[in-house]
């Protein structure tokens, strides 16, 4: 009998070692998970040309991967007809981060003035009038009666919002683009750009090693579709 107690008292003690584990285990989440927006710092642009933050850039940016409350935004087109090469960027998107959602931003705005040749300059949703400053805006007009609608469908007011680009180039123009029309600069974050990611979570784009060969399925994008919107007439 004392051995069967014993056994016994063995027994109940792993159930209840194992249950205790189990429950500790379902408290715990992932660091992402623990983390809410109101822990990061303030967007605090570098200075530079065109105001990377200081403290969430591509030296940084794995850290705040997989945040459900942030809005990860990649404005780069997959295929940029822009010179990039000739600066040593590169023009087809071949990588970008896991969760950043493709909205081109040449297809949001005019781009100004642009430090390489055949920058795109097709349809976008506004034109800009830009200042001398990078990002600084002047004037927009809406070019279709949908812009507006468009722009606050893809850039939610109310969560954080990370830019992205590849040179950090059109993430400047979007953060200014939006700060103009309203949204809160303090919760916009220029990221940076892709090009200078020396992470561990790059998300490869390309088929084979031909840049202009792009997986477009790996990634959410949102699509402008401009033949079925309606334009504003001068």
């Amino acid at each position: 009998m004392k051995k069967i107690s014993l056994l016994f008292g063995l027994v109940l003690c792993l159930v209840l070692f194992f249950l205790s584990a189990c429950s500790a285990n379902n408290l715990r989440t992932s660091p992402q998970e623990q983390r809410h927006v109101s822990s990061l710092p303030p967007p605090q642009p570098d200075g530079g040309p065109f105001g990377v933050d200081l403290n969430i850039n591509m030296n940084t940016i794995d850290d705040y991967l997989g945040w459900s409350d942030i809005e990860y935004i990649d404005v780069r087109m997959f295929y940029d007809p822009a010179d990039f090469p000739a600066i040593g960027g590169i023009a087809s998107l071949t990588q970008t981060l896991p969760g950043y959602r493709i909205v081109p931003f040449p297809y949001i705005a005019n781009l100004g003035a642009m430090p390489v040749a055949n920058a795109y300059d097709g349809n976008r949703l506004f034109e800009i009038v830009w200042g001398e400053g990078r990002g600084e805006v002047l004037a927009i007009t809406p070019n279709y009666l949908e812009a507006e609608n468009i722009l606050n469908d893809l850039f939610p007011k109310d969560r954080v919002i990370f830019l992205m680009c590849g040179g950090a180039g059109y993430s400047s123009l979007a953060r200014g683009l939006l700060i103009h029309k309203g949204w809160n600069e303090n919760m916009i974050y220029h990221t940076g750009g892709n090009w200078h990611y020396n992470g561990n979570m790059a998300l490869d784009m390309t088929i084979s090693n031909d840049d202009h060969n792009i997986a477009t399925w790996r990634v959410d994008y949102a699509l402008i579709d401009f033949d079925h919107l309606n334009r504003i007439t001068p």
